[in-house]
C-alpha cells in the first residue's frame, strides 16, 4: 500500500517522531503505526501523558488567546508540529482575521500537512527548519515576507526546548531569536522538567532516546533563564494548568504532575 498523500517520501518511518506521536496523543489522524506503538508505551509507562498533552495543547490556546487581546498579530511558531485543531492560526485569525502566523519544523510530515491545511490562506506558512539554526528561520524569505520584525512578534516555543540538547546551546538559540524582536514583543514556553515525579520521567527520557528528538529535561531555574530579556506576565512560570486557567476546576489538585512548565514573557 502506498504512502498517503501528505507524506513526502524519503522520510524514515523506522524510528517514532515526538511530532507525530503527540498527534495521536492528541486524537490526530497523521501518524503512522510506530509512532502509534512509541505513544501507547509511554502512555503505558506513564498513564497521565495524554492528560499532560492536552494540558500543554490548552496552555497553547490560553497562550494565543492573551497574546491576541495583548495586541499581537504576529506568531513565529516553531516546533508547531502536526497541525491538530486548534493551531495557532486558527485561534488567532477566528479573534483577528488578519493575524500571520509563520510555523517552523523539523519534521517533514508536520510541514508537508501543514502547507497542504493552509493552502489558500494568505495570513499564514508553514516551512521546515532546524531551531538549532536559528538564522536559517529569521533569514526565510518566506518568513520574511509573512513577519515584519520591526513591529511585536509573538515567539512559540512550545514544547519544543526540551529536544534541544545543551550541547547545542539552547540558551544562546533563544537569545538569538529574542535579539531579532522589537520591544512589545512576546515569547511563550512549555518545557518538560523532572522536578517533580523525577523517577517516572527519567523512565521517559529514556525512551525519547529511540525518537528522532530526544528529551533534555531542565529544572525551573534553567527554564526560567530562557525569559532571559523578558518579564514575565502574571502568573508567571506556573505548571501547565496553572497559568490563566478558564475555570478553577482546571487547575486540579496536583498540577506538577502534568511535568511542564509553562510562562509567558514580554520583551521591553
Amino acid at each position: 500500500m502506498g504512502q498517503p498523500d501528505w507524506v513526502p517520501e524519503g522520510i524514515d518511518l523506522s524510528r517514532p517522531s515526538v511530532a507525530r506521536a503527540y498527534d495521536y496523543t492528541l486524537g490526530g489522524a497523521h501518524n503512522f503505526a510506530v509512532d502509534r506503538e512509541f505513544a501507547r508505551q509511554l502512555i503505558e509507562l506513564v498513564p497521565d501523558m495524554r492528560i499532560t498533552a492536552r494540558a500543554n495543547r490548552a496552555f497553547l490556546h490560553r497562550a494565543v488567546r492573551f497574546l491576541v487581546q495583548a495586541g499581537i498579530r504576529q506568531f513565529l511558531d516553531i516546533g508547531s508540529g502536526i497541525p491538530t485543531v486548534g493551531n495557532v492560526h486558527e485561534i488567532a485569525q477566528a479573534a483577528v482575521p488578519d493575524t500571520r502566523v509563520a510555523y517552523v519544523d523539523i519534521d517533514p510530515v508536520a510541514v508537508a500537512h501543514s502547507r497542504q491545511i493552509l493552502a489558500g490562506n494568505p495570513g499564514a506558512t508553514a516551512i521546515q527548519a532546524d531551531l538549532r539554526r536559528p538564522d536559517d528561520i529569521l533569514g526565510h524569505p518566506e518568513v520574511r515576507a509573512l513577519l515584519d520584525f520591526d513591529q511585536p512578534v509573538a515567539l512559540m516555543l512550545v514544547a519544543i526546548l526540551h529536544a534541544v540538547p545543551d550541547a547545542d546551546d539552547p540558551f544562546g538559540i533563544v537569545a538569538r531569536l529574542r535579539d531579532a524582536l522589537s520591544p512589545g514583543s512576546y515569547l511563550a514556553i512549555s518545557h518538560a522538567t523532572a522536578d517533580r515525579r523525577a523517577d517516572e520521567m527519567d523512565e521517559i527520557t529514556a525512551m525519547f532516546k529511540q525518537t528522532t528528538t530526544p528529551t533534555t529535561t531542565r529544572t525551573r531555574d534553567e527554564v526560567l533563564r530562557f525569559f532571559t530579556g523578558f518579564e514575565l506576565v502574571e502568573p508567571g512560570l506556573v505548571w501547565s494548568p496553572q497559568w490563566r486557567p478558564d475555570s478553577p476546576e482546571d487547575v486540579g489538585e496536583h498540577p506538577e504532575r502534568m511535568m511542564m512548565y509553562v510562562g509567558v514573557g514580554r520583551r521591553s
